[in-house]
């Protein structure tokens, strides 16, 4: 439901597919973020002229979560646990649904996906537990 022809958040949805278990539902996602990582390539010839350059390296981003059950603590336990124990840790990919100012819908498929839990959340008085996992993918691909 774009607003005025912005994209808001509510038009986009993201599924977090793990090969383990499927699709991710860990609970109150309040955020997305993502870019596109490049290598940045810069020469400056004998002629004095500076050229640029970008090399495609990846995607990178984060999601926020308003913690409302275990399920990404036991998730990250469980990859943890998984590492010590010598297992192969799980293969990741989200795929993003934009539904577009015209009604359209545009998705993306991101690859490769390494997360890390950056912030499992502060716990005080009468404050929600706000919790962060940053992500990184060896590409995005169109896919509709």
């Amino acid at each position: 439901m774009p607003v005025n022809g912005f994209t808001i958040g509510r038009d986009v949805t993201v599924d977090i597919v793990s090969k383990k278990k499927g699709i991710l539902r860990f609970p109150i996602r309040t955020g997305f973020s993502r870019k596109q990582d490049v290598v940045e390539l810069k020469s400056k010839g004998l002629d004095g002229i500076i050229r640029h350059g970008t090399i495609p390296d990846g995607w990178s981003g984060s999601f926020d979560f308003d913690r409302s059950s275990s399920e990404l603590d036991d998730y990250i336990a469980q990859e943890e646990a998984d590492y010590y124990a010598g297992r192969n840790s799980d293969e990741i990919s989200f795929t993003e649904t934009i539904t577009e100012a015209n009604g359209s819908i545009t998705q993306y498929r991101y690859t490769g996906v390494a997360m890390k839990y950056t912030d499992a959340g502060n716990l005080a008085g009468d404050s929600k537990v706000t919790q962060k996992v940053d992500w990184m993918a060896s590409k995005r691909q169109k896919i509709a």
